[in-house]
């Protein structure tokens, strides 16, 4: 099956991303400014991640097939850990170059960084309010990696007028730092949630119990047991358990049940929600 179009957000990051990256280049040169073209080789890195999300995002969305039965959703999770894992190196990397600097601080074009400051306050928070519209782990992880730029050029703007009138050159690397550890402390958390969810744990947002407690208040129901949640995308979630009913119940009373049960779940927005009904005097194959 063709894929859907998706991820229009974060295509859109990609492609504002990328012209900013190549801007930032000749802009560090003009401005002779080693920060600049530093950013811009981050920014470079950020492009790639951004591609590889908005591809894998566009990837998902194709329907199941023979080799995919649940569809692509999970490739989107895959973009989500690509981008964490490059964002937390990229962190780890800025911090390697920011704390050397703490002891030996250098000068910087300060009106260069104002004007590039401005300009990257606007293209990433442009961008990132662009990704932020669509709604899967990949594109939060995607916001995330927006969000460290616009902080990024923040603290860039706030250093660039204090260097304009003074020599506090360590106040650079003493906001990336800061910004970075930031940076890092969301997207680890980002990363713990999408490991998660790789490992097929239950949502955060999902509490199973309460399920199987709704799904057993329904009438003519005995017992439930081997209640699962999933997810495929962190947005779109996988629900499948086992109802007991009574040995004599009819065909019409387990479609009563079947209806019941699938409207107990809407609210988790699943994408496939198996119910399997056992009679009271029938053996659970699972069971062994």
């Amino acid at each position: 099956m063709e894929a859907k179009e998706g991820g229009s957000g974060i295509r859109v990051a990609f492609f504002l991303n990328l012209g900013f990256a190549i801007l930032e280049l000749f802009g560090g040169l003009w401005t002779n400014s080693m920060a600049i073209l530093s950013d811009a080789l981050h920014d470079a890195g950020d492009s790639l991640s951004l591609g590889l999300a908005w591809y894998l995002e566009r990837y998902s969305h194709k329907g199941e097939d023979v080799r995919y039965s649940y569809g692509y959703r999970r490739f989107s999770l895959l973009g989500a850990l690509a981008n964490a894992i490059i964002l937390i190196t990229g962190g780890l990397w800025m911090l390697s170059a920011a704390l050397p600097r703490l002891l030996h601080p250098e000068p910087a074009n300060a009106p260069g960084m104002a004007l590039f400051a401005v300009v990257g306050i606007v293209v990433n928070g442009a961008a990132a309010l662009r990704a932020k519209s669509d709604k899967t782990l990949n594109a939060q992880v995607v916001v995330w990696h927006l969000l460290e730029d616009v902080l990024g050029w923040v603290a860039v703007l706030i250093v660039s007028f204090v260097l304009w009138f003074t020599d506090l050159e360590i106040l650079d690397p003493l906001l990336s730092i800061l910004i970075t550890l930031y940076i890092l402390y969301n997207v680890t958390g980002n990363l713990r949630k999408t490991l998660s969810l790789f490992l097929q744990a239950v949502p955060e947002d999902v509490d199973v119990a309460q399920i199987e407690r709704q799904l057993q208040d329904i009438a003519g129901v005995q017992s439930s047991h081997h209640t699962h949640v999933w997810s495929l995308d962190g947005e779109h979630h996988v629900l499948s358990t086992h109802l007991v009913v009574a040995a004599d119940a009819g065909r019409e009373e387990i479609l009563r049940i079947k209806r019941a049960a699938h409207a107990a779940s809407t609210d988790l927005d699943c994408e496939h929600t198996t119910i399997e009904i056992e009679y009271a005097d029938e053996k659970c194959g699972l069971k062994g």
